[in-house]
């Protein structure tokens, strides 16, 4: 009993310091590097909670045509391309449909706004769908 008594005084004394001023009364100073600690294990659950199992982050594109014709796919793409080059245009095969997206959008709503501004020149059948993006964290994340 002794012993475990001990160690609990002693594992508490590496955390913090406790003192005991009258009998019902107890102080605790804690380490500050504990914040800095809690601090940096927020950002890290941050970060990983928008990342899937391989390690790519979540995010959204906008589906623009699905089409059981290549050639189609590869026009649609061609055209995105030339009409939005700050983009990335992607092509995916789904048996038996080529899909084409574009954009990397962390979130739901940056993902609208582009829809609003491309659906001047293809007014109908652009979806916004859940998919793995493309995404480099700032700096100040990545520390």
């Amino acid at each position: 009993m002794k012993t475990a008594l001990f160690l609990l005084f002693i594992g508490l004394s590496v955390f913090s310091s406790v003192f005991a001023c009258s009998s019902d009364t107890v102080i605790i100073v804690k380490d500050a590097r504990l914040d800095i600690l809690v601090a940096k294990q927020n950002q890290i659950n941050k970060r990983t909670a928008m990342m899937t199992s391989a390690g790519l982050y979540k995010g959204y594109r906008l589906q623009v045509i699905s089409t059981a014709k290549r050639d189609d796919a590869n026009k649609m793409k061609t055209d995105l391309m030339n009409r939005f080059p700050d983009q990335k245009s992607y092509t995916l095969f789904q048996s038996p449909n080529f899909k084409v997206r574009m954009g990397n959008f962390l979130k739901k709503e940056d993902a609208e706004k582009y829809r609003n501004q491309i659906s001047k020149f293809f007014p109908k059948g652009i979806y916004i769908v859940e998919d793995t993006i493309e995404y480099t964290p700032p700096e100040e994340e990545q520390e």
